[in-house]
Parts: structure tokens; sequence; C-alpha cells
């Protein structure tokens, strides 16, 4: 019976001192507070953050893969195994980045340098592949279409996500 009355005692106290503690900071919300709740109330930013992250995880994933296969997908895709190294490498680093600028406070100036970015390669891919700069196979090309058709899948949800910001 007395153990009843210590686990009531216990589960009971720190919900009394938490909803004081809330109450109190309510009172004073200092502005990092007043300025996530102002976001929260507009929509959020998870939508944004979540394309950052997936964005990231996705060049990533697909940069290991690259860098680890580089010598039989150099055979594929018709460029060096130095350059697809190189490539994934540095995929690999960008994405780390990425993710973790996804967790900075001000996500919204992140979103827009990244949704500029995103736009900026998927067209310099596309003048690349069209004046043919690239010694690329036919395989090479297809996949590199496939991926800037992902960073501008990716460009227009973070677009979706800035503008909820706005």
């Amino acid at each position: 019976m007395s153990n009843l009355g210590v686990m009531t005692a216990i589960n009971i106290s720190p919900l009394r001192e938490t909803r004081d503690r809330e109450t109190r900071d309510s009172e004073t919300p200092d502005r990092e507070t007043r300025d996530s709740v102002a976001a929260g109330a507009a929509g959020g930013d998870s939508l944004l953050r979540f394309a950052l992250r997936a964005d990231a995880t996705l060049c990533a994933g697909v940069g290991l893969l690259v860098a680890m296969a580089a010598d039989p997908l150099s055979r594929l895709s018709g460029l060096s195994a130095t350059s697809e190294w190189i490539g994934g490498a540095a995929l690999v680093i960008y994405g780390l980045a990425l993710f973790t600028a996804a967790g900075l406070p001000d996500v919204r100036r992140v979103g827009v340098g990244v949704l500029a970015g995103n736009v900026v390669f998927a067209i310099l891919v596309t003048v690349v592949l069209v004046a043919r700069w690239l010694p690329l196979t036919e395989l090479g090309v297809v996949t590199t279409i496939a991926f800037t058709v992902a960073t501008v899948g990716f460009a227009y949800v973070q677009y979706l996500g800035v503008r909820r910001l706005a």
C-alpha cells in the first residue's frame, strides 16, 4: 500500500511543476520562442525541413554508392573511375552538409539557397548534356537525366516549403 502512495507522488509532482513552468514561460516568451510559434502558426517549416533532409539523404546515399562502385560504374557511364569517385565523394559531403543545415533555426534561408542551387544545377546539367561536353554512354545520359529529374522534384517540394514560410 505504501508503494502506491510513493508512485502517485512521483507521477503527480512533476506534472504540477511542468504546468507551473509552462505557465511562467508563456507569460514571458523570448524572441526565439515567439518566432518559432509564429512560424508554426503560419504552416510550419516541417515540409521544408523534410524536403531538405530527403534531398540530403538521397545525395549522400547515391554519392556513397557511386564512390564505392566507381570503377564498374565508369565502364557503364563513360566517365573515368576518378571522375566517378570525386563526384560520389562530393555528393556525400554535400548530403552531410545539407542534412546539418536543415536543422538550423533559419531554415527558410537555407531552403532558398538550396532551391536556387538545385535549379542552377539542373540548368547546367541540361546544357552539358545538350552540348555533349562529357563522353557519356547512353546509360550515363539516362542516369544523369534521372538524377536531374529527382533534383528538380526536390527543388519543387523545397519551393513549396519556402513558400509556406513566406
